[in-house]
């Protein structure tokens, strides 16, 4: 990949600020309006923020596919209208009678593929609308199923609160996923209202929080351009293949290529990051197994 002030940003985002004024504040940092972000972090929560510049930025869409991993803590016997904490209280019901066991047993039961209905405090579009504009006027509307996919969800430190009840929670769930959706549907699961009452994302893929940067702490820096990482670090959940140069000339010009390589487990349609003197030099889409053909979808690599 080519260009000044190239690649991917890890930010621990705090809570306050939006997705969105994240990147505003990396695109004056760095002087620049190539910058974007893959997965979103509502206001209220905080963690992970995975953040492309440059030429980066076109490889946005690779990030955004893969699982996630939260850490939170969730409440039960209050419910709200946004599902987390920063809502209205709707109902209350007393939770004094779960255990842990209970809603241990009941996070158990949303391991694997499940349907999931969007909050009413959501970007969804429904005709044309974004649904927590319908919802902010009062107005009724049919809210969409996701099918989405849960591959751990555990509680620990329950606590008892007088009528309320309350779990830390730890989950990794496919693209898609609201959690605090989850958190008001293993309530529902166990009878009583709930709500997200926390939320810090800690792994997008291969990114983990561990290796983030604080936002405040690299705004502060005299060089923060020394943060930016190489994308194929976090994108390694991808088959790679290293053609030859000649190939890459075929694919800048927009040819299908064949690939003599094994790439072993590849499907028709999936994607393949294309390297080349250790950087990535394109993204190819598999057209088909035997033989296996490639077609480009972006290119980074130049001649000369």
């Amino acid at each position: 990949m080519n260009g000044d002030a190239s690649g991917v940003l890890l930010v621990d985002k705090p809570v306050g600020p939006t997705s969105h004024d994240v990147v505003g504040k990396v695109r004056r940092k760095l002087g620049t309006r190539k910058v974007g972000h893959a997965g979103t972090l509502d206001p209220g929560a905080s963690g992970l923020l995975i953040i492309c510049v440059g030429a980066a930025t076109r490889l946005l869409e690779y990030f955004t596919g893969v699982d996630k991993s939260y850490t939170g803590t969730v409440v039960f016997g209050i419910g709200t209208d946004t599902d987390d904490a920063t809502g209205t209280v709707t109902r209350q019901d007393s939770a004094a009678h779960l255990t842990f066991a209970d809603v241990r047993g009941a996070a158990e039961a949303f391991i694997g593929s499940t349907m999931q209905t969007v909050p009413a405090y959501s970007a969804v579009h429904i005709d044309g609308v974004r649904a927590y504009e319908l919802a902010r006027k009062g107005e009724t509307m049919v809210l969409p199923e996701r099918e989405i996919r849960i591959s751990q969800f555990e509680l620990a430190d329950f606590r008892n609160e007088g009528e309320c009840c309350s779990a830390s929670f730890s989950v990794t769930c496919s693209k898609g996923t609201y959690v605090r959706a989850l958190c008001r549907d293993l309530g529902e699961r166990l009878g009583v209202p709930a709500h997200m009452a926390s939320l810090r994302r800690t792994a997008i893929g291969s990114a983990r929080l561990a290796d983030a940067v604080a936002l405040e702490a690299w705004l502060a820096s005299e060089h923060p351009e020394t943060c930016l990482r190489d994308p194929l670090l976090y994108l390694n959940g991808y088959p790679i293949w290293h053609p030859p140069a000649g190939v890459l000339s075929r694919l800048a010009n927009g040819q299908t290529v064949r690939c003599a390589d094994n790439l072993l487990g590849v499907e028709t349609g999936q994607v393949v990051m294309i390297v080349h003197a250790g950087a990535i030099a394109a993204v190819g889409e598999v057209q088909s197994i035997e033989p296996t053909l490639i077609r480009p979808k972006k290119v980074f690599w130049k001649r000369g």
